[in-house]
C-alpha cells in the first residue's frame, strides 16, 4: 500500500535524525481538545454533541427538540469547524510541558488527519499552545505514512493517538513501533476500551512523559 499523492510530498519536508528516537503524536484528542472545541463550535449553530458514544455521526443533535441531525449535514459541520476552529482549539492540559520536556532526548512530529488544506492551520494551531513540531496532514489510517516515517529511524519511535483503527493500522504497517492508545477527554477515554493493539494507555500527559522516558531509558536512550 502506498502513500496517498497528497501526504508523499509532505514527507519530504522532515529532516530526521536515525539513531534519536522519535515520537508521532496524533493531535485531535491528544494535543489539543477536539470534542470540547466541537461542541463550543456547535453550540453556536444551535446544536450540540451529545457524547453517548465514540462517534459524530448520530450525536449531533439539535438544542431545540434533541433529534440527531443527519449524516450529510454532519460532515458539512466538520468541514466548517475545521475551517473555523482548527487554529483555535484549546489545549490538552499538560502536552506542551511533557513534548518540550521530551524533545530534549527524542525527536517530535504530528500526524494528524486533520484537511490537508487546513494543514497551515493546525501549524499556527499548534505553535499557540507551544506545541512547534513538523505537521504531516495525513488521509485515510496511518500505518502506511507512520511505516515510511519510522522505516528512516534506528532507534525507539512511539506513536500515540485516540483512535484504535489507527492503533491497528500501526500495528499491521509498522509493527515494531511503540503505540500508546490515549484519549485525552475523559467523557470520551470511558467510552472505550484500550486499542486491542496497543502497547499501552494512557489519558493525560504526565503519566505518557514517564512511560516514554522509561521505555526509552529500558532501551538504552
Amino acid at each position: 500500500m502506498n502513500l496517498h499523492e497528497d501526504v508523499a510530498p509532505q514527507l519530504d519536508d522532515l529532516h530526521l535524525v536515525v539513531d534519536r528516537p522519535l515520537i508521532i503524536s496524533d493531535a485531535d484528542e491528544v494535543l489539543v481538545q477536539f470534542a470540547a472545541g466541537l461542541d463550543s463550535f456547535l453550540r453556536d449553530q444551535g446544536l450540540y454533541y451529545d457524547i453517548s458514544s465514540f462517534a459524530i455521526t448520530g450525536n449531533v443533535r439539535r438544542q431545540d427538540d434533541n433529534e440527531a441531525i443527519s449524516g450529510d449535514d454532519v460532515q458539512a459541520l466538520l468541514k466548517a469547524f475545521f475551517r473555523e476552529r482548527t487554529e483555535h482549539l484549546p489545549a490538552v492540559p499538560g502536552a506542551a510541558e511533557a513534548l518540550k520536556s521530551l524533545s530534549k532526548d527524542a525527536q517530535i512530529i504530528v500526524v494528524s488527519n486533520v484537511p490537508v488544506d487546513q494543514r497551515d492551520a493546525r501549524i499556527r494551531g499548534l505553535k499557540k499552545i507551544g506545541i512547534d513540531v513538523p505537521v504531516i496532514a495525513n488521509i485515510g489510517l496511518k500505518g502506511v505514512v507512520v511505516r515510511e516515517i519510522a522505516s528512516q529511524i534506528d532507534a525507539p519511535v512511539y506513536f500515540l493517538d485516540d483512535i484504535p483503527h489507527n492503533i491497528a493500522s500501526v500495528a499491521e504497517h509498522a509493527a515494531d513501533v511503540h503505540r500508546i492508545h490515549f484519549v485525552a477527554d475523559p467523557r470520551l477515554a470511558r467510552l472505550i476500551d484500550p486499542a486491542q493493539d496497543c502497547h499501552t494507555r494512557i489519558d493525560d500527559w504526565p503519566s505518557a512523559e514517564t512511560y516514554i522516558r522509561d521505555h526509552m531509558r529500558s532501551k538504552g536512550y
